[in-house]
């Protein structure tokens, strides 16, 4: 049986613009998250970085492109962000950019970065076709040790959802989310080599209204937390508990007049472990929007686990 949370109201961008396509929240410690705009509406090409703090609200941070992720790193107001094509450095403080890696795809065009996982041998991520039509985005790997990139895959459509822990030696166990495929892939990833492995099916969730979007695991068990985007007309959206392996539904957070759910993220609050999820406006027409009135705003709910997991804030 599922057992099923009412999420509540927790931001509404005052911009409307910042709640047309958000994601990707990470703690910032206890009371506090960053997340993203990708884009502002459809034909934008900047979006911007935001820090939320449960007690003294949003301060945002205009980007000179579209993000796809954002991690805060071991330097204080330094964050890592994938702009457009490019990975860098971003100074909240001075605004400064310094460039780490760039040229992403440069096998292909119509792409920009999306959705990465950062742990402590560097990051992994992916990226998206701007037309949702080939699969042509490829999954990549930065290794924090000599800032190399490898290219792991070239056949990406709508790269999300991303989680890695360790196995033996260099090898790392790599779930992964292609959105449109509806599937959870499993690869093991050699950071010594950058080589990744054929892939195999983790979780199907085919038969869930909706696509999923954004991951994380639940800590200290296999399981994970799945935000599922439905683009059709619906009055709740969803978050989703499964275990891996199966694709009954163990768990389940109501988001209230947004269907449109991007991601997850595990947030302390006062002692309290929260779940936050981010939502989305994008590609609503005028009375949709009016239907969906809380799309493009960030809720929270209640979450039995006994951490936030692993949130990890790398030196770059």
């Amino acid at each position: 049986m599922t057992t099923t949370h009412e999420t509540r109201l927790l931001f509404r961008p005052t911009d409307s613009q910042w709640g047309y396509l958000p994601e990707g929240p990470v703690s910032l410690g206890p009371g506090r998250f960053s997340w993203i705009t990708i884009q502002t509406s459809p034909s934008s090409e900047q979006g911007a970085l935001h820090c939320f703090d449960y007690g003294a609200g949003n301060t945002t941070y205009p980007l000179p492109g579209r993000p796809g992720f954002a991690f805060p790193t071991a330097s204080e107001h330094q964050f890592l962000i994938g702009l457009e094509r490019s990975v860098v450095l971003f100074d909240t403080d001075t605004g400064k950019l310094e460039t780490l890696a760039d040229n992403i795809d440069s096998h292909t065009t119509g792409t920009i970065i999306n959705d990465a996982v950062v742990f402590s041998e560097g990051l992994v991520f992916g990226g998206k076709d701007l037309e949702f039509k080939q699969h042509k985005s490829g999954l990549y790997f930065l290794r924090r040790r000599d800032r190399r990139l490898f290219q792991l895959r070239r056949d990406q459509l709508c790269s999300n959802g991303k989680f890695i822990r360790p196995l033996a030696g260099d090898r790392y166990e790599l779930f992964d989310i292609d959105t449109p495929t509806q599937k959870v892939m499993r690869y093991e990833l050699n950071v010594a080599t950058g080589e990744l492995s054929a892939g195999s099916v983790a979780l199907d969730v085919a038969a869930v209204t909706g696509f999923p979007d954004g991951m994380i695991q639940v800590p200290g068990r296999d399981e994970v937390i799945i935000a599922m985007f439905n683009p059709e007309p619906a009055s709740v959206g969803y978050a989703l508990r499964f275990a891996l392996g199966s694709d009954a539904i163990l768990e389940a957070w109501e988001v209230q007049a947004s269907p449109q759910v991007t991601c997850p993220q595990l947030v302390e609050n006062q002692g309290e472990t929260r779940l936050v999820l981010t939502t989305a406006a994008e590609n609503m027409s005028p009375e949709r929007l009016a239907e969906h009135s809380n799309a493009g705003c960030l809720f929270d709910g209640p979450i039995a686990v006994e951490s936030i997991g692993d949130q990890p804030r790398v030196d770059w």
